[in-house]
């Protein structure tokens, strides 16, 4: 089975490495330092999973060489979506799968226009980690998953192959019939979370210990649960306590990909996240005064750290 990995960090990297070492046959697109590091020594993940070491592993920054592939793990940041994926044309055969990782929302209905319905698949990911170091990605957290599903809700052969494929490489891979659902529960974990971190800029456990600071992250999480539901998105009813049993199980050095990126001085998805349920509160009429504020306190480094 061939995998392109696009977007070999955080998210491509692990479950990239996984399934190379489970046998597929994976090709990472990576840049820079990163790709040159990946084709001298190969890439490798560590972290409270273990280790795992792809070497020698086939990288390449030239998406159309690659070929006709049958799953493309789309794992670019969100302002990215539509500039590469207008690149997959050399990748598609008629049953090839893209299938968009990214964290917010809306990624598989911005791929629909450029590449078609039959082509794009809904996805979102549970794993977390960072480039540490060229050619290096260190995972946090034990827990990896990866659940995805046809966007009109019906069981695919390539679903399958994908599913098993996972369960082989050693982590769970999740089929669903209502991909929004799981979709929107990683958007209610993200939000709350990543703006409390970009916020404060301190790890989960300093945080989530106050209360003033926690009641910030729970009415981010109300507002987020009510435009789902405005949208339409059929979220248990015990969405938002579940999302929150779930950000007290993460270890309390968590960081979020925002806060990271915030800290190095990096680009923001906040327009995504924050930014995106301000946007669909504004559509449905739903106010989202704490989400707006975060989006506001923020904007500023939405491209990065002020001049």
């Amino acid at each position: 089975m061939r995998i392109a990995v696009v977007g070999t960090g955080g998210i491509g990297g692990p479950y990239g490495a996984s399934l190379a070492a489970a046998g597929a046959d994976v090709t990472f697109v990576a840049r820079g330092a990163h790709l040159a590091a990946i084709r001298e020594n190969g890439l490798r993940v560590e972290g409270d999973r273990g280790e795992t070491h792809i070497r020698p592993a086939q990288a390449t920054d030239d998406i159309a060489a690659i070929g006709i592939v049958d799953f493309v793990l789309f794992c670019v940041k969100l302002w990215d979506v539509e500039a590469v994926g207008a690149q997959f044309g050399a990748l598609l055969g008629p049953e090839t799968a893209v299938i968009p990782l990214q964290n917010g929302v809306d990624a598989a209905e911005r791929l629909i226009p450029l590449l078609g319905p039959e082509a794009v698949m809904g996805g979102t990911a549970f794993v977390t980690g960072n480039i540490a170091a060229p050619g290096l990605i260190r995972q946090t957290g034990t827990y990896q998953r990866m659940t995805f599903g046809e966007l009109d809700g019906r069981i695919s052969e390539r679903g399958r192959r994908l599913r098993d494929l996972c369960e082989a490489a050693g982590f769970e891979g999740v089929l669903s019939t209502d991909i929004r659902v799981p979709i929107w529960e990683k958007f209610l974990l993200l939000v709350p979370l990543s703006g409390l971190n970009a916020l404060t800029r301190v790890p989960l456990g300093k945080w989530r210990d106050d209360p003033d600071l926690l009641a910030l992250y729970e009415a981010a999480l109300r507002e987020t649960v009510a435009v789902g539901e405005a949208e339409g998105v059929r979220l248990p009813s015990d969405s938002g306590e579940k999302v929150k049993v779930m950000m007290w199980s993460m270890p309390p050095y968590h960081m979020t990909s925002m806060g990271n990126d915030l800290l190095r001085g990096n680009r923001l998805e906040l327009p995504w996240f924050a930014g995106k349920v301000v946007e669909l509160g504004r559509r449905h009429g739903i106010p989202t005064p704490v989400n707006s504020f975060i989006y506001a306190a923020l904007k500023p480094h939405i491209t990065g750290t002020p001049s």
